[in-house]
């Protein structure tokens, strides 16, 4: 007589670890899409930022270029700002965070300042502004200053160099309030005036600071 022997049958619990890993395994691999997307189209930004101003590209060319929709796009930065905030972070990190002028060109600084407040100045206002109440925020806030110095030192260094290191330190500082963010603001915001005439104002403030009567 033959023995009858029972089909062995796998507990539930003996698979429960391979269906957790399997789980597990295609979490991570879809947060290395998202992550590879959120590349691509930060990518995209960076590359029609070099061959155009901050703000003249539009999401539908980042879309198209990052082979992505824009919906996707706005899923992964929320909005242009954001977006053109992460491709200066990447470029900044390049040690190019605004394109360069030749040093000592006061009307290219300028309209590079320009450039950047006007596509992302509204934004960096409102981080400012949370700054004191998200302490978190200050690290890079801070890098963000850093990055304005060192762009006033090389973008006004024939002019600063001109005088001796006692003359300089002031200057300098006069040059920072100049081409500071919240100046921007209370020209353009604040006052209302068009960009042509709020830049006009800036250059003469900084011609002022530097002894260049030029533009009166």
């Amino acid at each position: 007589m033959k023995s009858l022997t029972r089909p062995r049958v796998r507990s539930r619990a003996s698979s429960r670890p391979s269906t957790l890993a399997t789980r597990a395994y295609d979490m991570s691999n879809r947060a290395a899409q998202a992550e590879a997307t959120r590349e691509r189209i930060r990518a995209a930004a960076v590359a029609l930022y070099q061959e155009r101003s901050l703000d003249g590209f539009t999401l539908e060319e980042v879309a198209e270029r990052a082979a992505v929709t824009v919906q996707t796009v706005l899923r992964a930065f929320k909005s242009k700002d954001q977006l053109i905030m992460a491709a200066l972070n990447t470029l900044a990190l390049h040690g190019q965070p605004i394109k360069e002028r030749a040093p000592g060109d006061v009307d290219g600084a300028v309209a590079m300042i320009f450039d950047l407040y006007e596509a992302v100045g509204d934004l960096v206002i409102r981080q400012l502004g949370d700054e004191q109440r998200l302490p978190g925020m200050k690290a890079d806030m801070d890098i963000g200053r850093a990055k304005h110095a060192d762009w006033v030192r090389t973008s006004f260094a024939p002019q600063l160099e001109r005088h001796d290191a006692a003359q300089r330190a002031p200057i300098f500082s006069a040059l920072m309030v100049a081409t500071d963010v919240y100046v921007w603001k209370l020209l353009r915001r604040d006052q209302g005036l068009d960009r042509g005439d709020a830049e006009a104002v800036v250059r003469q403030l900084i011609n002022g600071v530097i002894g260049n009567s030029r533009e009166a």
